[in-house]
């Protein structure tokens, strides 16, 4: 690597690494016209030789012969190199907010972990006791160590209030993607479950409402659509 730092030290070479850069593939000659003309350099031909061959021996360029010209490459290989030996990895901040775990308020948490693993197709993650309750919590089987999904009882009273006021006015309490709302409203169905409202083409996504027996309207969405 010090030959490295050797190569870049002297600025007549930087120059020249400079000018390949903007216009790479340059033979002698008009690596010698350049700077001349642009810096105004009185350097020899022997002296911009013997620069090519220290930043090529560096690693810096590489060299090509078209018929009896050679011409001259940047190379970055060896920069990246340098780059990558003192580099780290941003740290997240310590109070960087992150979403592990959401919830939907059940009226009956067994009856709700059945109905989220059997029909729904999730799976448990977390089942400990609480009180008089458990911190039930299932996840996608596609991304177990993803968001949880807590079954959160909805035993205060102004939880069961709001629970029913969403549900009576057709407010689903959460949405799940699906890659295809046609086909797992299909799937859905034929194990049992109950949709409020079909799949409905809305412009950018395809929505679906089903009802989760426990007091909730749970919607089902695809993927925004791009245009083009």
């Amino acid at each position: 690597m010090e030959d490295l730092f050797a190569a870049l030290a002297d600025p007549t070479r930087r120059l020249i690494l400079d000018e390949l850069t903007e216009r790479d593939g340059q033979p002698l000659f008009e690596v010698c016209s350049r700077l001349m003309t642009k810096h105004r350099l009185a350097i020899t031909r022997q002296g911009v030789s013997h620069h090519l061959r220290v930043l090529e021996e560096a690693g810096l360029i590489a060299t090509r012969r078209a018929g009896r010209t050679k011409l001259h490459y940047r190379q970055t290989a060896a920069l990246e190199r340098l780059a990558q030996r003192w580099r780290t990895e941003p740290k997240a901040r310590p109070d960087m907010l992150r979403i592990t775990v959401t919830s939907v308020f059940v009226d009956d948490q067994a009856k709700a972990l059945a109905f989220y693993t059997d029909k729904l197709g999730f799976q448990p993650k977390t089942d400990q006791p609480a009180g008089d309750f458990r911190w039930l919590t299932v996840v996608s089987p596609s991304d177990p160590d993803g968001v949880e999904l807590l079954l959160e009882p909805n035993e205060h009273e102004a939880a069961r209030a709001y629970q029913q006021a969403l549900a009576q006015d057709g407010i689903p309490a959460t949405s799940f993607q699906v890659d295809d709302v046609e086909r797992a409203h299909a799937e859905l169905t034929d194990r049992g479950v109950v949709f409020v409202q079909p799949p409905t083409d809305l412009g950018p996504v395809t929505t679906a409402i089903l009802d989760d027996t426990c007091g909730n309207l749970i919607m089902i969405a695809s993927p925004p659509r791009t245009a083009g």
